[in-house]
């Protein structure tokens, strides 16, 4: 038996009526879902970190939570494993013409384009048998987090020609959000500061796509140095016999230097 055979072994068993376990007999798409993004991320954690043992464990769960799909969805006649595979292959097939069929590309941006282009068709065909007329945003999902959408809703709205040609003219809008921003601060209206906070959020979000940096990456980037150097400032007042709370903002802001001096 491959691993795989014997990885649907397993979760068949563990959703048996009679001697599954009673957690994963309670589970559906729905209640899995939150698992699945949790998964994703906890590989990206694991490339980040380049580590390789942790990266392979992580997949593993990752390829449970399609395992546990493939299962729920066989249970109810939807589909199974094997049909997962096939629908994902056949897509590969079909979106690299150039590797399967007789159509070339002479580089990976001609190839971007083309796959780009077979995705749009596709979702044009799909509007169409819905009975509705196809958007440049279609099939751009709401569950994703929050600049990562906001990112592909302004990569999709560029396609068009809606979209500033210069990283210079993105910062002159982020400056217009930051003094809108400021203006709301003052009248302490927390529907309108949230407002204008949400459209500084997206104008850098801009800029970062406009400068191809991907803004989740920055920030994750971003969060660890401020954990790293926030931890440090913790030892530092340890050493001291001290916590955190019983200092100044004042002092922890020299500490913060200190550290920020020991790394360079």
């Amino acid at each position: 038996m491959s691993n795989i055979d014997r990885l649907l072994a397993i979760m068949a068993r563990l959703r048996d009526p009679e001697a599954g376990c009673p957690w994963d007999l309670e589970q559906s798409f729905r209640t899995i879902a939150p698992h699945t993004i949790e998964e994703a991320y906890e590989v990206a954690d694991a490339i980040e970190r380049a580590d390789m043992d942790d990266l392979r464990e992580e997949l593993g769960d990752l390829l449970f939570q399609v395992v546990f799909y493939a299962q729920m969805g066989r249970e109810q006649g939807a589909f199974d494993f094997e049909a997962i595979a096939g629908t994902i292959a056949d897509k590969m097939i079909r979106r690299h013409p150039h590797v399967f069929g007789e159509d070339r590309v002479d580089d990976a941006a001609q190839m971007v384009g083309r796959w780009e282009s077979q995705k749009a068709a596709e979702r044009d065909d799909r509007a169409a048998a819905q009975g509705r007329r196809a958007s440049v945003l279609d099939g751009v999902i709401g569950a994703l987090p929050a600049l990562t959408r906001a990112v592909k809703l302004q990569k999709r709205a560029a396609r068009v020609g809606f979209d500033w040609t210069e990283a210079a003219d993105i910062l002159d809008k982020i400056e217009e959000e930051v003094l809108e921003l400021r203006a709301e601060l003052a009248g302490r209206d927390r529907a309108r500061m949230e407002d204008e906070l949400g459209d500084l959020l997206f104008a850098l979000a801009n800029l970062a796509r406009r400068l191809d940096i991907d803004p989740e990456a920055a920030l994750r980037g971003t969060n660890a140095k401020f954990e790293r150097r926030f931890r440090r400032i913790e030892e530092l007042l340890h050493l001291q016999g001290r916590s955190a709370e019983a200092a100044g903002l004042d002092e922890m802001e020299a500490l913060w230097q200190q550290a920020k001096t020991e790394e360079r």
